[in-house]
């Protein structure tokens, strides 16, 4: 029996029985994990309404290395009741956690991947709505995810073919393969999507932009469009419907 201690986000609860969950936890220190929560339906004080996404909780969990382990206790250590009361910054957390619950591997600790999703979290909860230091929740979410995408070791090339190398001219558009992870020309074979100039310089600016950086402020539909694409490239990397 393994006993195992850390900070974790809730991404899928599904009721089991009269009382008990299984829970899908990504952890700080132990990666991606499913547990049972026996009685959490009761209300018990070791676990009480802990089991609630957004919020950043302290778990502990016994694992016989199973693909269950059993949760023995919980606590809210980092509420964000803020987020919540902001329509588009509780769609875009909901969605960075839909990511990561597929992007992140059973059992494999991703620190940088943590950071990343716990960062934009508090974020979209510490700024009043529309805030956001100019950028909105969307454009957040955009940089977020090209950065977790980067850390897992997808990260996005639009500037080059990720075949031959050729420079993209800074006004075209140009065919993009999420799979192959980046744009293709036309001499290697192209691609059925394609990214205008625009896009392409808007997904350079938000991969190079930090937490405060006003070039986070995209247009409705520059933000529409990254985030589609991320959808398309998370799926592609991790296997599910985008």
């Amino acid at each position: 029996m393994t006993r195992i201690e850390s900070e974790a986000l809730v991404v899928r609860v599904v009721e089991v029985g009269e009382s008990d969950v299984i829970a899908t936890l990504l952890t700080e220190g132990a990666g991606k994990m499913g547990v049972l929560a026996r009685g959490a339906r009761k209300g018990l004080r070791r676990i009480g309404g802990a089991l609630e996404p957004f919020h950043t909780i302290a778990v502990l969990v016994e694992s016989k290395g199973g693909d269950l382990s059993t949760l023995k206790e919980a606590q809210i250590v980092r509420m964000r009741s803020a987020l919540a009361s902001n329509l588009d910054a509780l769609e875009a957390a909901g969605m960075a956690l839909r990511w990561a619950r597929h992007l992140f591997q059973p059992a494999t600790p991703e620190p940088q991947g943590w950071r990343i999703l716990v960062g934009l979290l508090d974020r979209l909860d510490d700024e009043p709505p529309d805030s956001l230091h100019g950028a909105s929740p969307k454009a957040e979410l955009a940089r977020a995810g090209l950065a977790m995408l980067a850390a897992m070791g997808y990260g996005l090339e639009v500037s080059c073919c990720v075949v031959c190398g050729r420079i993209c001219p800074e006004h075209k558009p140009a065919c993009f393969d999420a799979a192959r992870g980046g744009l293709v020309c036309r001499a290697c074979g192209g691609a059925r999507s394609v990214l205008v100039a625009d896009v392409r310089h808007a997904i350079r600016r938000l991969a190079t932009a930090g937490a405060a950086d006003a070039t986070l402020a995209l247009s409705a539909d520059d933000a529409h469009a990254v985030l589609g694409l991320l959808d398309v490239a998370m799926a592609a990397h991790a296997g599910f419907e985008p």
